[in-house]
């Protein structure tokens, strides 16, 4: 079976709870979080909807408080820099719900090939 990058958000935690790697990519998304010092603590009990409304919420407040650590993060997760580059910056609500799902699709790829492989 080969990967192919789920399209949105819902889509993806549809597809990671469906191969019941949910927990796999909470725990790989606090893992990277907290590499970049900026710790996050999702319980296991959090659902998808909770995880993209508060990993949004995160995002959002790197980019107005913390850009630098944002930029941290980035390159701890390895979103790659053109994808990011894509993006439109001229609204941060938006651009930062793009960046996480960039964020969330990076670490779905390390969880669904760890599973895999």
């Amino acid at each position: 079976m080969d990967f192919i990058a789920p399209q949105n958000t819902d889509l993806l935690l549809a597809e990671a709870s469906k191969e019941a790697l949910y927990l796999k990519l909470i725990e790989q998304i606090n893992k990277d979080f907290n590499l970049a010092n900026e710790g996050i603590d999702f319980p296991m009990s959090t659902t998808p909807e909770e995880l993209k409304i508060q990993l949004h919420e995160k995002i959002y407040r790197l980019i107005q408080y913390k850009f630098s650590e944002y930029l941290n993060l980035l390159y701890i997760v390895d979103v790659p820099e053109d994808q990011v580059k894509k993006l439109d910056g001229s609204d941060i609500h938006e651009l930062s719900k793009q960046v996480a799902f960039l964020i969330l699709k990076r670490e779905w790829v390390k969880v669904w090939f760890r599973n895999r492989y």
